[in-house]
């Protein structure tokens, strides 16, 4: 009863949450909605048996890809007045998306209540292992490029988010670490020696 209870509250939060990602129009909230998402999801795999993946989707998505994601809008400071304004001219291409979204969904509908796949019994060496050993397993020999490959693909997104964010100044004075390397200790510090009782004479 309290696992029903528990799936049907995440799944519902998570669709809300969604939703509200999509049509929130602050895009600082939309991260924030999308934060709760990824929570609530996280518990759907704890409903599952999926820990692990579970601490994945908290530390890594929620930890890192969200946070970066609400830096980057909040650093960028794009004039989001003028992108919407431009979205309706890929009207007719989202409505055409959409519409292949919703006939993907009532075809895996269809297909599941036709009946289910028989999944081939799992051999004796494998009742013992942990589902985190079969993912690691899964994922270094079967899918290990495509594994670098989104390493790759979030290496770049990380890269891009820098080279966006970065800005030149012009009112400082520029660095230069050969200076700094040169300096002598006793040229940065200054004993004044103060005698007991009294201050320091700036």
């Amino acid at each position: 009863m309290i696992q029903a209870f528990a799936f049907y509250l995440f799944a519902a939060i998570v669709i809300a949450s969604g939703v509200l990602t999509i049509g929130a129009r602050n895009p600082v909230h939309s991260v924030l909605w999308l934060i709760l998402a990824f929570f609530n999801a996280a518990g759907l795999f704890l409903i599952l048996g999926a820990e692990f993946i579970a601490m994945l989707l908290v530390i890594v998505y929620v930890g890192a890809v969200a946070v970066l994601f609400l830096f980057v809008v909040m650093m960028l400071d794009v004039d989001f007045a003028e992108l919407r304004a431009g979205v309706a001219r890929y009207w007719p291409f989202a409505t055409l998306l959409a519409l292949v979204l919703l006939a993907e969904i009532v075809f895996a509908l269809a297909a599941w209540n036709a009946g289910t796949i028989v999944a081939p019994k799992a051999s004796p060496t494998m009742q013992d292992v942990s589902n985190i050993e079969l993912l690691g397993r899964a994922l270094y020999t079967r899918y290990v490029y495509i594994f670098e490959a989104a390493g790759l693909v979030l290496l770049v997104a990380m890269i891009g988010a820098i080279v966006l964010t970065h800005r030149q100044r012009s009112d400082v004075r520029p660095q230069r670490v050969s200076d700094q390397v040169r300096r002598r200790p006793e040229d940065a510090v200054v004993n004044m020696h103060p005698g007991v009782g009294q201050g320091v004479e700036l």
